[in-house]
């Protein structure tokens, strides 16, 4: 008799129910170290995995998806569309977050924590400026590029090689041909390296919740609250009035659909290492292969929704925890940063962190109290990343509906 094989969703969600189950005995057990040494180590396997073919896969897609489009035209419509998208959806995400944060604030709900100054050590990376980040993103090396996993000059390399392709016409067919090629092999190799999902889920759930389940209960608390109905919020607003409005999706169909991507990305807390995950979940909403090839490459470095909201969020409550009140032109100036430091951050666990330095700078509050919210950072990072991912796939659901529209109309 053939058994009914449990779907790729069905999976994740019982694995990272059993990492959460295990993660609490352990953390009740006093075994946390048991899921670091023993557990852990499994989930870092799947995501070097997933590392691994990151690069083939956002190289080898990116220029399927322009050559399948045949037109720098359309290239170009869809860029600019998904630039857009994620600007004002980021934008938006922003607002609430603040918000949020001045509704948590306002009820008296973060403390004063000035006095845990002392053990709040924090050292940022240095950010060289926004024209510095632009030349940046143009490779000086192809290997280099590759071997550093830079997403935004992989992207440009992308670019570049697949308009050149189809600049030269006839001429490149045997380069068209290869890339062809290649990217069915990877995809073979995504799809078995997908299945491994739930071992991922499950060993790092229970990692997280066995090593930093005590957090949980402190005054840190609230700010996750505040962060996570952030999330939440923005998800439920945002994402699915867009898909609704743009590609008359039913949200309820979109998130389920989308719900092994953001599973993961919850776990892996890496919208890069999710992108195998999230192409799958666009294929299943039906968004076409050279737009899904296209938007979510680019989302996993650009788009930053969660991570937004969890930057005014903690901006928010540090300046609460060093006793100062943010003005009105100090919360624009986190909005207008938040959005335009989101461009070039890599989709990689913990960049949230930098890009957080980089705002509470700018509106001068010390960068040193990121420590107080250091140890959860992770637990943020579920969250956001989540969000982030969503967001993607969000995208690349609007936009093809959108040019699919743009053909009809044309063939009239």
């Amino acid at each position: 008799m053939n058994r009914k094989k449990l779907s790729l969703p069905m999976r994740i969600l019982i694995a990272l129910v059993l990492g959460v189950v295990v993660g609490l005995v352990c953390y009740f057990t006093d075994n946390a170290a048991f899921t670091e040494n023993w557990l852990k180590p499994f989930g870092d396997i799947f995501v070097n995995l997933l590392k691994f073919i990151v690069v083939p896969v956002v190289l080898l897609s990116m220029i399927d998806g322009i050559l399948s489009m045949d037109d720098m035209r359309k290239v170009g419509s869809v860029g600019i569309k998904t630039v857009l998208y994620f600007l004002c959806t980021t934008a938006v995400a922003c607002v609430i977050g603040l918000i949020l944060a001045n509704i948590f604030k306002g009820a008296g709900l973060f403390p004063d924590l000035s006095g845990q100054l002392g053990s709040a050590e924090y050292t940022p990376s240095e950010y060289a400026g926004l024209m510095a980040t632009i030349v940046a993103i143009f490779p000086t090396n192809m290997w280099e590029s590759f071997r550093t996993a830079n997403m935004l000059q992989v992207i440009v390399i992308a670019l570049f090689l697949g308009g050149a392709m189809l600049a030269a016409g006839e001429k490149s067919k045997l380069c068209r041909d290869f890339v062809a090629s290649a990217y069915s092999v990877i995809e073979r190799l995504m799809h078995f390296i997908i299945n491994l999902a739930p071992i991922g889920v499950f060993t790092y759930m229970a990692w997280v919740v066995a090593s930093q389940g005590a957090e949980i209960l402190g005054h840190l608390a609230l700010v996750l609250l505040c962060a996570y109905i952030g999330y939440i919020a923005h998800g439920l607003l945002v994402y699915s009035s867009t898909v609704k409005l743009f590609a008359g999706v039913n949200p309820l169909t979109f998130f389920r659909k989308a719900s092994p991507a953001m599973l993961f990305a919850f776990t892996s807390t890496s919208s890069a290492a999710t992108l195998p995950v999230s192409k799958e979940c666009a294929d299943d909403l039906g968004v076409n292969s050279d737009v899904a090839s296209f938007v979510l490459p680019l989302g996993s470095t650009i788009n930053m929704d969660g991570t937004a909201i969890y930057q005014c969020v903690a901006a928010v409550f540090i300046a609460s925890c060093a006793n100062m009140d943010l003005t009105l032109s100090q919360m624009v100036l986190i909005v207008v940063t938040a959005t335009l430091a989101s461009v070039g951050t890599a989709g990689v666990s913990g960049a949230g962190m930098i890009m957080l330095a980089m705002v509470l700078e700018a509106i001068n509050i010390p960068v040193a109290y990121i420590g107080l919210i250091v140890a959860v950072d992770r637990l943020f990072d579920m969250g956001r990343t989540c969000l982030n991912v969503s967001g993607d796939i969000a995208c690349s659901v609007c936009v093809s509906a959108m040019e699919r529209r743009k053909e009809a109309a044309r063939k009239k």
